[in-house]
């Protein structure tokens, strides 16, 4: 991998900025100084370092985001704020995307990552990966209308796949789907002449949102474990 390539990959400098940072003698590998934007690393078991401080390289990142209303869930959009707005400048030059897609006003657990074949994997109907809501309806929840969600209902020409719902009140439940149409679960509790009032994505696989630990707005890198769960989808 060229060393110019390298640097805008972790995301520490743009591939302009990283040549003129090169080309200053600013970069070192493996401690000889470098001063050629197209001098080829392995980045797997070079060590790099800018200004003396070791660059580490990972071919992959995975981020998980408590995600506002009032974002849209892609990577750019000229009217509207997206959940990569809400990362910083270096995490916004990762070539980042989000894992699944939430609507503009559903709050909650977002996955971002540069990995396009595990982001396929999980996503693909076939994984039957569940993610599992919070929401609140307009009117209560009887049993019936509980049963009928769970065994499927028409949501416009389609029937939805058996789901489960834990109840949480008269007008509030989690739902966990391992299918993802759009607005499905607006439409489903519409399927049921109800109104969904809030919605917000708690858990995606076994990542689970701790908003204790996250407020809206606010992001962390998935941990080892976490990550080593996921890869276990792409095997």
């Amino acid at each position: 991998m060229r060393i110019d390539k390298f640097l805008s990959e972790t995301g520490v400098l743009s591939r302009k900025e990283s040549g003129k940072a090169i080309r200053s003698g600013r970069l070192t590998v493996n401690g000889e100084v470098i001063k050629k934007p197209e001098t080829h690393i392995d980045p797997e078991k070079d060590s790099v370092t800018l200004d003396g401080n070791i660059i580490n390289y990972k071919k992959y990142v995975y981020i998980i985001l408590n995600k506002p209303q009032g974002y849209v869930s892609a990577t750019d959009d000229p009217n509207e704020k997206t959940v990569i707005d809400l990362l910083p400048e270096r995490e916004r030059k990762l070539g980042l995307f989000p894992c699944g897609r939430l609507d503009k006003n559903t709050t909650g657990l977002v996955m971002l990552t540069n990995d396009g074949p595990l982001a396929h994997r999980l996503l693909a109907p076939k994984t039957h990966v569940e993610k599992e809501y919070y929401f609140e309806v307009k009117f209560p929840l009887s049993d019936e209308d509980i049963e009928k969600l769970e065994n499927g209902v028409d949501i416009g020409g389609y029937t939805t796949a058996k789901c489960r719902l834990i109840r949480k009140g008269q007008k509030e439940a989690n739902i966990i789907l391992t299918e993802g149409k759009y607005h499905q679960i607006k439409l489903m509790l519409g399927a049921v002449h109800n109104q969904v009032m809030k919605l917000k994505r708690i858990r995606f696989d076994n990542i689970v949102l701790d908003e204790n630990e996250l407020l809206e707005g606010q992001w962390r890198y998935l941990s080892k474990s976490e990550e080593q769960m996921l890869q276990k989808r792409n095997g």
